[in-house]
């Protein structure tokens, strides 16, 4: 009878029929245990008593014996009686553990990986893929750390990380770089000492497409190295980081491929790689909704749906760090300050705040800065609109700057990229901030060019359109507007077009005619049909058509059947003005209440200081010129980059005239 016995994991012993042998209790084991650690070496009977006991008993030697015995009798209980033992056998002073090496799971696993000297890919990933399931824990995982134990398991584990590095590595060059992202994590999070492990996870990013993911681990490996071991990265490591940086051709083999193939061999292989392993699935889905958001249209609204439905299954698992995963992992860059979804976003902001209350303290400042830096995005809009930041607003402020704080702590550049996006959808306390979001966005630009974050980098450029047109530098303007299409031409961002579009006909209201001006914004609002914003869309063209007509003092052409979206409030004063209803204008501009505090406040107070002089509300016209103050040097509106009402410093200079 053929018997198995397994050390790789607690120590067993089974039948050819795979059924466990009875092998009684923990010092039969030990003796097992400290003959498969021989080799089939002789272990003299003095030796297992030293190693089973600290003060053997007074017997010990034949204790040992009555130990052998029973193994004996379990491993092979149809030995016929008087005759020789077959496996384990007495030879001079003590005994060994005769056995063919395949039967014994960790003799079988070093010959698995004797075996592959040159072996190619393919058959490197089949053999160790099946040769790392025979690992059903750490070895010998019933033993504690007994002397005679730890040179052995030490030298197991380490063939075990071997192993998962080497299968890594063959995955990665059959093309399986993205299937072989979330074993790698999981890799590096136990192991992080490995650089090995560090630079397999960031080619196989890199190799995913997700360069940016790729720098950021190779950063987050040298800071680990140097804090904890004092050392730095190793030259393959260095060589790798310089290779990522210049897209070195060598790094992408599938070159020569066509793009459906390469589709078609991840999608496969990341199907099934994660079909069975929720808590893998819902973070690599997470993931792919990141990617799935920057295509636009139907992409946009498919992965704001199944986000917060990944969200949820996370919340449900219980475990918080997962769910802190799944969070921050969505980190697309957002640069209009109106949620397309704001039910969906205090959704998010929840979630993301219980998951930060249940997130174990210490060891977790990466996934606290996105979670933070989460909560400073979707609270996106949400500072008040009348009197001081307190309350959700200030602990969204609060969120920002914490966030901002840790990725700089850590000088880690793609967190810090995602907070400085949260820090810029939370720098609408007051208007006149326009230099204040150049300097944000200037900061973005040089990071992420530094760092390969292409999404961030654009961002930074569409910041710098915004606050340069509030600053009527239309030349710098430009100039961010032509990078931010460069970059979207380069790595294929469809959505980016929409707000250059919008803001080179911001440009033409600035500069031509008002025919020209109109025509331009009929044409950019057909950029905007099926992209999945409608936070940006509602309202947008019927506001860009009457900021026309007002500056250049045109009679203001009322349609009924507009949908002036969330503008509607501060509009309507006006057109009542223009239909010579004064009182009804009056009356509404004292339901409108104050606007809110984004990136239209400026174009909604001027729109607030017009209808107010009109009707002689000096209550109206002095909130008006207390608001519109800070930002006398800006053009009015224009920091959306959109649409824009003239200069601040004209209606101010009206505004005082009708106090006066």
């Amino acid at each position: 009878m053929r018997v198995e016995f397994g050390v790789l994991g607690a120590v067993v012993a089974r039948n050819g029929a795979g059924d466990p042998l009875p092998l009684k209790g923990p010092r039969h084991r030990a003796v097992l245990a400290r003959l498969v650690v021989a080799h089939r070496r002789v272990v003299p009977v003095n030796q297992l008593v030293a190693d089973l006991w600290d003060e053997p008993p007074g017997d010990a030697v034949g204790t040992v014996r009555t130990f052998v015995g029973g193994l004996r009798r379990a491993i092979e209980p149809e030995r016929p009686p008087r005759t020789p033992p077959r496996l384990l056998v007495t030879e001079g002073p003590g005994y060994a553990l005769r056995v063919p090496k395949d039967d014994v799971d960790a003799w079988r696993f070093e010959q698995v990986m004797d075996a592959l000297g040159g072996a190619g890919p393919a058959q490197v990933a089949e053999r160790l893929a099946e040769a790392l399931g025979w690992w059903r824990g750490p070895a010998f995982a019933d033993f504690g750390d007994e002397h005679w134990l730890r040179a052995e398991r030490s030298r197991l584990t380490e063939l075990r990380l071997h192993a998962v590095e080497r299968r890594a590595e063959a995955r990665i060059a059959l093309g399986d770089a993205a299937g072989a992202v979330p074993d790698l994590d999981g890799h590096v999070a136990a192991h992080p000492w490995r650089e090995e492990a560090w630079r397999l996870l960031a080619l196989a990013l890199y190799r995913s497409a997700r360069q940016a993911d790729a720098l950021s681990v190779l950063r987050r490996a040298r800071a680990m190295l140097r804090e904890h071991l004092g050392v730095d990265p190793g030259p393959r490591l260095r060589r790798l980081e310089e290779d990522v940086l210049r897209h070195a051709d060598h790094l992408d083999p599938d070159t020569g491929s066509t793009v459906d193939q390469v589709w078609a061999r991840a999608a496969a292989a990341y199907e099934g790689s994660l079909a069975s392993r929720a808590r893998t699935r819902l973070e690599s889905t997470a993931g792919l909704m990141r990617d799935l958001a920057v295509t636009g249209g139907g992409g946009l609204e498919s992965a704001r749906q199944h986000r917060v439905a990944a969200v949820a299954a996370a919340e449900q698992l219980g475990d918080p760090e997962l769910t802190a995963r799944v969070i921050g992992v969505y980190d697309v860059p957002a640069i209009w300050t109106r949620s397309d979804d704001p039910e969906q976003a205090r959704w998010l902001v929840g979630a993301a705040e219980r998951t930060l209350r249940l997130l174990p303290s210490g060891g977790h400042d990466a996934s606290r800065c996105r979670l933070l830096a989460t909560i400073a995005v979707e609270s996106r809009g949400s500072l008040p609109t009348d009197g001081p930041v307190s309350g959700a607003a200030a602990r969204s402020l609060g969120a920002a700057r914490e966030a901002e704080e840790i990725a700089r702590r850590l000088d880690d550049a793609s967190l810090l990229a995602f907070a400085l996006n949260g820090t810029f959808m939370q720098t609408f306390r007051r208007t006149g901030l326009a230099a204040r979001r150049d300097a944000i966005g200037a900061e973005l630009v040089a990071l992420s060019a530094r760092h390969q974050l292409v999404r961030y980098e654009v961002l930074g450029h569409l910041i710098r359109v915004q606050a340069r047109s509030a600053l009527s530098d239309l030349a710098g303007a430009d100039r961010h507007a032509a990078a931010a299409d460069a970059l979207a031409a380069r790595h294929d961002l469809p959505l980016v077009s929409v707000f250059t579009t919008w803001y080179r006909a911001l440009r033409v209201a600035m500069t031509g005619p008002p025919d020209a001006a109109l025509a331009a914004y009929e044409e950019a609002a057909g950029r905007l049909r099926g992209t999945g914003m409608p936070g940006l869309r509602k309202g947008l063209l019927p506001l860009a058509l009457l900021s026309v007509r007002l500056r250049h003092g045109e009679p203001v052409a009322v349609d009924r059947d507009a949908d002036w979206g969330p503008y509607g409030s501060w509009v309507r004063p006006v057109l009542l003005v223009g239909e010579g209803r004064d009182e009804e204008a009056g009356a509404a501009l004292r339901a409108a209440g104050p606007p809110p505090r984004d990136l239209m406040s400026e174009a909604m107070w001027c729109l607030v200081a017009r209808a107010a002089v009109a009707v002689g509300d000096r209550d109206a016209m002095a909130r008006a010129r207390t608001e519109l103050a800070p930002s006398a040097s800006e053009q009015g509106g224009a920091g959306s980059g959109l649409i824009t009402l003239g200069p601040v410093a004209d209606h101010l200079g009206v505004l005082a005239a009708a106090l006066a």
